[in-house]
């Protein structure tokens, strides 16, 4: 156990003797993120460093507070990346980017950050250090514990070490786009490349000036991708190519687009590829990325509630990514099946309720 580790591990034991709720605080890259923060302060984000790395075997194992751009830094120098391809928002970590479960416009076709986790160390609310998972990918009996964090927003413990898998990084990469499709037609059309063998890593929608815009990132092997754009470009006559500098996928990635530059809640939905966009929204208000399968809407005038209500049972739900009222519920409401487990989770990991008390749910 590291010093930091035992410095945490202490702190919580003594917040717990004295009924002190903590609030985990990493880089402060998605303070925005969540219901409102609750607690004294429990600084997560010095605990950082490489652990291990395998290039061979596509492991790596780091600490919880270690930065995304140090990970890919080492990665790149292998020639490998994280699949996930997670937004930094301003020096975002790994452990806060699993806490929160946020991955890159990569997401339908590389993989999400749960998927790649395959252990990790975490100190619950009884103070204390637990392991769970390992260095390979393997079944395990009763929870999976290392993927449940994905999305725990904390609530279960604090993370201190993670491994997971790593990918080559791809020989080309390039991007075809296609000008003037309305939204619905431009959802068609990712749904159909989707279920081809293409290498496809990426596939937005977005209106630009009104006028609307398809993206598709093609990525893997050179002939791969050559025979991917060549086959695109006869389908569509009329398709562009991007420039080789042109940064639009990690302005994507980070919200740097002019679309996300907005005072108004900013609404994020979890849908099937296929459905269709609520009625009576104006285009220009929707951005939709992985390959249809999550849409972001702009606008204050909108309520969890109404917005959740709006999509058939089982098709998805939606979310207040970011808003300025962070008081009531910005995640949907939980079936009561569902609400049970995470009660049962939470009195399990955290009896006390003492980490991260309200961020995920104001009842958790």
């Amino acid at each position: 156990m590291s010093d930091i580790s035992q410095q945490l591990t202490e702190q919580i034991s003594d917040a717990r003797a004295s009924g002190t709720a903590l609030a985990i605080v990493g880089r402060n890259s998605k303070t925005f993120y969540g219901r409102g923060i609750v607690g004294d302060a429990l600084h997560v984000g010095e605990h950082r460093g490489i652990v291990d790395y395998q290039p061979a075997e596509l492991v790596l194992t780091v600490r919880a507070g270690t930065p995304l751009e140090e990970i890919e830094q080492t990665l790149d120098e292998q020639g490998q990346r994280l699949a996930f391809d997670p937004p930094h928002f301003r020096g975002a970590s790994i452990g806060g980017t699993l806490a929160c479960n946020q991955s890159g416009p990569s997401r339908p076709w590389m993989g999400s950050v749960r998927d790649m986790v395959l252990g990790l160390r975490l100190i619950n609310g009884k103070g204390e250090h637990l392991r769970f998972g390992g260095q390979v990918m393997k079944n395990v009996a009763g929870y999976d514990v290392s993927r449940l964090q994905a999305g725990a927003m904390g609530c279960l413990g604090v993370i201190t070490e993670i491994s997971f898998k790593v990918l080559p990084g791809p020989a080309a990469s390039h991007t075809v786009i296609l000008g003037g499709e309305d939204p619905g037609a431009a959802v068609s059309i990712m749904n159909r490349l989707s279920a081809r063998p293409l290498p496809l890593t990426g596939a937005c929608w977005l209106a630009e000036r009104g006028v609307g815009r398809l993206y598709l990132r093609f990525e893997g092997a050179r002939n791969a991708v050559h025979s991917a754009v060549e086959q695109l470009q006869q389908e569509f006559p009329e398709s562009e190519s991007m420039r080789a500098d042109d940064n639009f996928w990690h302005r994507l990635r980070e919200h740097e687009l002019d679309f996300f530059d907005t005072e108004e809640t900013l609404w994020r939905f979890s849908v099937g590829a296929a459905r269709d966009l609520l009625p009576d929204v104006p285009e220009d208000e929707w951005l939709i990325d992985w390959g249809g399968a999550q849409r972001w809407l702009r606008g204050s005038a909108y309520s969890l509630d109404e917005l959740n209500a709006s999509l058939p049972v089982g098709a998805g739900e939606v979310s207040a990514f970011r808003r300025g009222d962070r008081e009531g519920e910005v995640f949907p409401e939980l079936a009561a099946p569902v609400k049970a487990l995470h009660t049962r989770l939470k009195e399990a990991f955290d009896p006390d309720r003492l980490l991260n008390r309200g961020r995920l749910y104001s009842w958790l």
